[in-house]
């Protein structure tokens, strides 16, 4: 009787055995272990990648003379408007460099937008990052601020060889300095506890009081510029709701984030560049 009880639980107790091993591990062999698993199960996530694309470049294909008409009619009028929107970004570029010329203020940090496709989502309880199809191949480094079309990704919290990991401003440990549009007072935003299934939200902090908002009224959040990491201007969310702080002397409040999030093809990392040394 004693040894059939054993045998049951057998896997019990290998379970229990390796986990005890696991935890005796230094963690330098456990940051080796990992990486290399990781390194070994990257070709087969950016192999399904490059198989989707495929996939949709022949469903493209299949379309007929007319859809393809109509879709170069709307990539010219976006064009156009590209057109423009560039004309007016050289225009405001050119006065900013002699605004910081008169003042002798120094040069902003550079970055190279680095476009690259997502391998992978994780959007569980614990997991909140995307996986994309470049990493140290392309230069791209830890930290690097990651944007779309619609604003704020996140930052890259992991670098492999030719995959990076990128934690989501969804996740809680993401920290961005930000404040809200047209209004230049720094608060902070962080990332925070999101269930699978429901909207991504974050939430501010150090919002002044004299700010109200509502569901139908709600305030943009942009990055402020500070903390060195994201350059001013882009989008991080809706601030939807404040209400007073422990403390009395701010507010607090939740943030609604952007839902295209949670279906993101493609994503642009800016790789910080070393700023050329001022000319004596």
């Amino acid at each position: 009787m004693s040894a059939k009880r054993f045998d049951q639980a057998r896997p019990f107790l290998t379970l229990a055995l390796v986990f005890a091993a696991w935890l005796v591990v230094p963690t330098a062999v456990k940051r080796v272990l990992r990486a290399g698993f990781f390194e070994m199960q990257a070709p087969v996530e950016a192999s399904a990648s490059y198989i989707r694309d495929l996939q949709e470049f022949w469903s493209l294909k299949s379309r007929s003379k007319n859809e393809l008409i109509e879709a170069g009619r709307d990539l010219i009028h976006l064009n156009a408007a590209y057109e423009v929107r560039l004309q007016q970004d050289a225009d405001l570029r050119a006065q900013l460099d002699r605004l910081g010329r008169l003042l002798n203020l120094p040069a902003p940090e550079g970055y190279r937008a680095e476009a690259a496709r997502v391998v992978r989502r994780d959007f569980s309880g614990w997991w909140q990052q995307l996986v994309i199809r470049k990493g140290s191949n392309y230069g791209v480094t830890v930290g690097a601020p990651v944007i779309y079309a619609g604003g704020v990704v996140g930052c890259v919290r992991e670098v492999h060889a030719y995959t990076s990991v990128v934690e989501l401003i969804s996740s809680p440990g993401v920290r961005i300095a930000a404040c809200l549009e047209g209004d230049t007072r720094p608060i902070s935003y962080q990332g925070g506890i999101n269930p699978s299934i429901a909207a991504a939200r974050g939430e501010v902090e150090y919002v002044p009081v004299d700010v109200f908002v509502t569901p139908s009224a709600p305030r943009r959040v942009v990055t402020s510029g500070l903390g060195g990491v994201f350059p001013g201007g882009f989008t991080i969310g809706s601030l939807i709701n404040v209400e007073p702080s422990s403390d009395g002397l701010f507010k607090s409040g939740g943030v609604q984030l952007d839902a295209a999030l949670s279906a993101l093809s493609e994503v642009t990392v800016l790789v910080p560049q070393e700023t050329p040394p001022a000319a004596n």
